[in-house]
């Protein structure tokens, strides 16, 4: 394990380790006690009730997060003829199909999303090995794979975040940047949370919440009240 630096001792050192905070309380420590010199990413993770193992007990979807990722984000669309100047007009930064296909094959990677007409997935399945492993690969659980390539794309530039349960039951999912207000962090972390709770499987027994934290990017891990940061969401 690597050894923690001393910003980091003394940060954790004013963490109460058995208390579980509020999300207010929480997304206050970890901008309080954030030390590195760039603006970090403010990371929510929630371990959820599911067996990601089963189908009917995934959890995958998107959200738009009402106050953005804080992060300029670099959109590639698949799509042909009428769509493709619609995505254009919306802001998409790159919009093509076979052409950007083998830029892709050949190691260019120069986006952050990526979103494709149903009819262009035939083009976009042979990409599955690289953009997979990235987290790229579009999905219509995610919205990525729509008809509504506008909508999709303006969805995108306003903030729009994916999140996918892993193995263990737990949705990482960034929030926003440590610069931004707590109330912002607060209200992008309930519209993440809210959506998580809309999209519990009807086979997910017992508590479904069941723990979890707030983090920067190279900073402390800060735990959350599990019942609390629930309170009043659907």
């Amino acid at each position: 394990m690597a050894k923690k630096g001393k910003k980091y001792l003394d940060a954790i050192k004013q963490i109460d380790r058995d208390r579980k905070y509020s999300l207010e309380e929480g997304v206050q420590l970890v901008k309080d006690l954030g030390y590195a010199r760039f603006d970090e990413t403010i990371d929510l993770a929630v371990r959820l009730g599911v067996d990601p193992r089963k189908a009917d007990q995934m959890v995958r979807g998107s959200v738009t997060l009402p106050n953005g990722t804080g992060k300029s984000v670099t959109v590639l669309v698949f799509a042909k003829g009428e769509k493709e100047k619609e995505a254009r007009d919306a802001g998409a930064d790159y919009v093509g199909a076979e052409d950007y296909a083998d830029k892709i094959q050949n190691g260019w990677l120069e986006f952050d999303r990526v979103i494709a007409t149903p009819d262009m997935m035939g083009v976009v399945g042979k990409l599955g090995r690289v953009l997979g492993p990235r987290g790229l690969m579009p999905n219509p659980k995610s919205g990525t794979v729509t008809f509504d390539i506008a909508q999709a794309v303006k969805d995108v530039k306003a903030g729009q975040v994916e999140f996918r349960v892993e193995k263990a039951g737990i949705v990482h999912c960034p929030i926003g940047k440590r610069s931004f207000p707590v109330e912002k962090l607060t209200e992008n972390a309930r519209a993440l949370l809210d959506m998580l709770i809309r999209m519990k499987p009807a086979t997910s027994k017992g508590q479904y919440v069941r723990s979890a934290a707030i983090s920067s990017t190279i900073g402390i891990g800060v735990k959350l009240d599990p019942t609390a940061i629930t309170v009043g969401l659907k």
